[in-house]
């Protein structure tokens, strides 16, 4: 696929390849920490589950910003929103334990998977987009796993938490897919 470099497109291009770096490491990190909390929900395990989604608040603000250049951040403030409700659900639905956690993390990856494939699809000639479509599409897959295993006997956290080291891996093959976009000018 042949790539569109434009100025507004290769700066465009340079900051979400540093913003996927930032995200990969992140969820990486994230993901390490979050596993030593799984077998209950304890303050740091809330904690860690609501600064996640408040993370990718963060982090579609610094896409938005980004991507005025070159089309419509439209559906990234959109995910700014759901994960501002997800982060707030999430510490509500702790209170009533891991099931209900569970529903509101996977409806959640649901939203934002699909926010993320269409946004990949819409971004596919600037290059390096199509990791973040099948992201997407297999965060929606997960979600609904999530949300499905949220009613088994004794669900775990251990899926939702897993599920940002893909995600970070796909971060990372974006970001270095977008070096070629973001040197031309």
């Amino acid at each position: 696929m042949t790539t569109t470099a434009t100025p507004g497109v290769s700066t465009t291009a340079a900051t979400l390849r540093r913003l996927y770096f930032v995200r990969f490491g992140f969820a990486i990190a994230w993901a390490l920490l979050a596993f030593t909390t799984a077998t209950h929900l304890g303050p740091l395990a809330v904690t860690l589950l609501v600064i996640y989604p408040l993370f990718d608040v963060a982090a579609a603000i610094v896409d938005a910003r980004a991507s005025r250049t070159t089309g419509s951040p439209t559906l990234l403030y959109a995910n700014v929103a759901v994960s501002l409700l997800a982060a707030v659900g999430v510490a509500v639905a702790a209170a009533s334990g891991i099931p209900a956690v569970l529903r509101v993390w996977g409806a959640w990856a649901v939203v934002a998977g699909l926010i993320q494939l269409i946004v990949g699809v819409t971004r596919r000639r600037m290059g390096g987009q199509w990791p973040m479509i099948i992201s997407g599409g297999i965060s929606v897959l997960a979600g609904g796993s999530f949300i499905a295993t949220a009613s088994a006997d004794n669900p775990a956290l251990t899926n939702a938490i897993g599920y940002a080291i893909p995600g970070a891996i796909f971060f990372l093959i974006s970001a270095l897919r977008l070096g070629r976009t973001a040197k031309k000018n």
